[in-house]
Formats: C-alpha cells, structure tokens, sequence
C-alpha cells in the first residue's frame, strides 16, 4: 500500500509525457519530406528565376513588405535588375517597408526609392480596385508570417486572390516553407 500512491503518480507523469509528445502533432516519417537538418530551406523568392517565363513581357504587381527578401536584397530590386516591369506594388499592414504600428492606417501612395505606385490593403479599401489592377497581367505575392490565422496577411492575401480570380488575372505564391522539418500540427 505505501508504494501504491507514488506508483500511481509516476505513472501518470510518464503516461502525460507521451501524451504531450504525441498530442499536439505528430512526427512524417515521410522520407520523400524536406528535412532542414539535411537540406536547406529554398523560399519561394529565391527561385523567383524559375517564374522568369511566365513573367516576360508582363506588367507584374507585388504583394509585399519588408519580409519580401532575397538574401539580403529586396524582391521588386531583385525584379527590376533582371528587367521584369514591376508595375503596382500591394502592401499589407505595417506598410511597404513595415514601418506602420498594428492596426495603423496605410496610405497609398508613390514610393520614392522604387518610384512605383504603392497601393495599401490595410486602409479603408481591403481589396483593390478594378481601375487598380487595369493595367496587371500577373501578381507575385511574397511575405513572411507566423502562420496564424487570426494575423492579417493572410487575409490580405485571400481577399487579393479572390480579385485577380475576378478580374481573370493569374496569382503566383512565392512560398515560404515551414522550417519545423517532419512535424506536422493543426
């Protein structure tokens, strides 16, 4: 009987730890999955060159902030070097360069280092116009979130689908991978 209790007690510590082990997600055993540990992480900017043909003799939007990075290079610099005509840029909250606080009003407006017109998502119109996306053959969409859907890019990005879907103009994703490797949760 004096060994029952904390019998009972250790086992119920190691059956909580396999619990909290295997309950919140569970490891791919999936050898075909990137595994960080073995390969690096490629982003979906900096394999922007593959998309070259579908961008050639267009007039392309970017969706993008201050996370839009190759390297150390920003996407619409990476863009106009290779000679692709970046014509709108679209910004979420926080703005272009990311400077707004959450929750703050992002005005359109002219952006002085690229001289392209940059229309805000994050003000009194969520989505852009049609008079805005008039003269768009493509959009590049390419921003760094937490993956939360409660957090605004996301919804930035659907409602921008949703228009380029209406106005039959094709969306490119620039993906950015989950760097947890085999783990999948949610």
């Amino acid at each position: 009987m004096k060994f029952t209790l904390p019998l009972i007690v250790l086992m119920s510590f190691l059956l909580s730890g396999l619990a909290t082990a295997k309950g919140s997600g569970h490891f791919n055993p999936n050898p075909n999955c990137n595994n960080p540990s073995i390969a690096p992480l490629t982003l979906g900017s900096e394999r922007t060159y593959k998309y070259f043909p579908l961008l050639a003799n267009k007039r392309v939007a970017v969706a993008g902030n201050h996370t839009s990075l190759i390297g150390s290079t920003h996407l619409v610099d990476s863009l106009v070097s290779a000679g692709v005509r970046v014509v709108r840029i679209f910004s979420p909250e926080h703005g272009f360069r990311g400077t707004a606080p959450d929750g703050a009003y992002v005005p359109s407006g002219l952006d002085k280092d690229k001289g392209i017109m940059v229309v805000s998502l994050y003000g009194p119109a969520r989505r852009p116009t049609a008079e805005q996306l008039s003269d768009v053959d493509i959009i590049l969409f390419d921003m760094q979130d937490v993956g939360a859907r409660f957090y605004t890019y996301i919804s930035t990005m659907t409602m921008l689908m949703q228009e380029a879907a209406r106005h039959s103009i094709p969306f490119i994703v620039l993906d950015r991978p989950n760097p947890n490797g085999h783990f999948i949760d949610g």
